[in-house]
């Protein structure tokens, strides 16, 4: 019923665009941080921050990572500063902690949606026997997870305060998803990833999990595949024999 190989036991979701669709609320976020960074830096000549530029390299990423790989493909450096820079402060801190207020006010003014396809999809996993865990490199996992009504489903959570206090390397490196495995006592070889991110699904093929589902919402099908998705569905329904 899940569309799952036979010899998977567990799942791990990303969140944002996967579960919920506040994805393009942190794109928003994003693309407001940046381009206000850059407007100050360059003038109203600047060159603004893409969707190409997110899907590339913010998406899926923990915020200083995408913060540090945007600014590099701008032949940017900025000083990394500290977890307690205050936001907007000229660092790589400073520039991801004015994203995060940004997102935490936007989430608060227009609330969590979850995907319906994916609520069925999380009710015949749990009815499945499957395990759930949710992997995001979100440092607001458990406050869109509670927004949405979905902290019921989910047995483990490993989010961007899990990566900083336990010094995870994020995605693309599957440091995260493994330990979303750890959590739940399974091998990954008998878990599904399950990703919207190019970044988030190229960690699932690097840490051999037993199968990677590509979720298609940005129009990047192709993408996903080529970065090792066994799999790819516009919606997370799609992988349900009774739909």
């Amino acid at each position: 019923m899940t569309g799952l190989p036979e010899t998977i036991t567990a799942c791990l979701f990303d969140l944002d665009g996967v579960l919920t669709g506040t994805a393009v609320l942190h794109r928003e976020a994003w693309k407001r941080t940046f381009d206000e960074f850059l407007r100050t830096r360059d003038g109203d000549g600047f060159r603004e921050f893409t969707d190409a530029d997110y899907a590339t390299f913010v998406d899926g990423r923990p915020r200083a990572d995408g913060v540090r790989e945007f600014l590099k493909s701008r032949d940017i450096e900025l000083p990394e500063g500290t977890p307690d820079d205050p936001a907007g402060a000229p660092t790589v801190n400073g520039v991801g902690n004015l994203k995060n207020e940004l997102v935490l006010k936007i989430i608060d003014e227009r609330g969590v949606s979850p995907y319906p396809g994916s609520i069925r999809y999380l009710e015949a996993v749990k009815a499945a026997g499957l395990r759930i865990a949710v992997v995001t490199s979100s440092a607001n996992g458990a406050k869109v997870l509670d927004a949405g009504d979905l902290s019921k489903y989910v047995e483990a959570r490993v989010d961007g305060l899990t990566i900083r206090e336990r010094n995870l390397k994020g995605k693309p490196a599957p440091d995260s998803f493994l330990e979303g495995a750890r959590e739940l006592g399974v091998e990954p070889a008998h878990a599904a990833v399950f990703e919207d991110a190019q970044s988030g699904v190229q960690a699932g093929k690097a840490g051999n999990f037993g199968y990677v589902v590509g979720v298609n919402r940005a129009d990047q099908a192709a993408e996903l595949k080529a970065h090792g998705a066994d799999v790819v569905v516009d919606d997370l329904a799609e992988l349900l024999e009774d739909r």
